[in-house]
């Protein structure tokens, strides 16, 4: 299900080395580090960031006996280690900083965005055939939402994109069943209040086309909420039929199939952070399955 050529397979560096490198090759860590040293994290976090494995499976390997720091084992996770002044070993091997590696999937419907899923269901790496690198999902799309699902193992720019003040603007279209009257589609794009005290932000809205029954939206919003589109929707007294995250940033689905993967190129990683290019917004209308339009 790989889609794409092995020469993408190239590294795609850490989101802060856009467009300078900065990343150091060797992770080094301290346990005393100076107190506000910028490279002071724990021993699990240090595993992650260099892009090893994810912080579960790297207290395991602590919790173990498996690494050492400085050349005595450390069992304790939280352990505080330095990037700059101390080597971390696992299994003997010293943890150097991986290649960063980012890439796009077309998530299915009925596919759980997380690595194992105790109803034995269908996880998004089910769908990462052929790929060995740990990646992690940035953000979620829920088990009945489709879409585009970025997975990378730079813990900077899964960081920076779920940073609820980098704003990152993600695009949906969704049908709905019913038609939005004006006054309707004005609460979207102002904010609607999803329970006492809760108002999402300033969205964009339009609507695609419509038939006898039902509407096609399309959604632009600045936030993250769980659910929060099937529940704007549900705020107006309709329901989502249809869901599909179209573009993140200004890096759009495009031709990807579903259910298939790509690595993203040094550029494409550039525009997940950019606002959407209003001249391309009609390129990607047809997201929805040709059956359900």
């Amino acid at each position: 299900m790989v889609a794409y050529p092995t020469a993408l397979l190239a590294a795609v560096p850490d989101i802060e080395s856009l467009p300078e490198m900065k990343t150091p090759l060797t992770v080094q860590r301290s346990h005393r580090a100076k107190k506000g040293a910028k490279d002071r994290v724990t021993l699990d976090r240090a595993f992650s960031k260099a892009g090893m494995f994810s912080r579960t499976e790297a207290i395991k390997k602590i919790h173990s006996g498996a690494v050492k720091v400085n050349g005595k084992v450390v069992r304790d996770p939280d352990h505080w280690v330095s990037v700059l002044h101390d080597s971390i070993q696992c299994n003997g091997r010293a943890l150097r900083e991986q290649r960063r590696i980012c890439l796009m999937l077309y998530k299915p419907t009925g596919v759980v965005t997380s690595h194992g899923d105790p109803g034995q269901r269908k996880t998004v790496y089910d769908l990462l055939t052929g790929f060995d690198p740990w990646v992690f999902p940035v953000g979620r799309l829920d088990l009945d939402t489709s879409g585009l699902l970025i997975m990378t193992n730079d813990t900077t720019l899964g960081e920076r994109m779920a940073n609820p003040l980098a704003k990152v603007p993600k695009t949906y279209q969704l049908k709905v069943n019913f038609h939005p009257t004006p006054e309707q589609l004005s609460q979207l794009a102002r904010g609607i209040e999803l329970a006492p005290g809760e108002t999402t932000l300033p969205a964009k809205v339009r609507v695609l086309r419509r038939n006898d029954k039902h509407s096609f939206l399309e959604l632009v919003l600045v936030e993250g909420r769980n659910r929060q589109v099937r529940r704007m929707i549900e705020a107006l007294g309709g329901r989502v039929m249809k869901l599909v995250r179209t573009r993140i940033g200004n890096l759009p689905l495009g031709e990807l199939p579903i259910g298939h993967y790509r690595v993203l190129s040094r550029r494409e990683v550039a525009e997940l952070l950019k606002q959407p290019d209003a001249a391309n917004a009609d390129l990607y209308a047809s997201a929805i399955p040709t059956e359900d339009r």
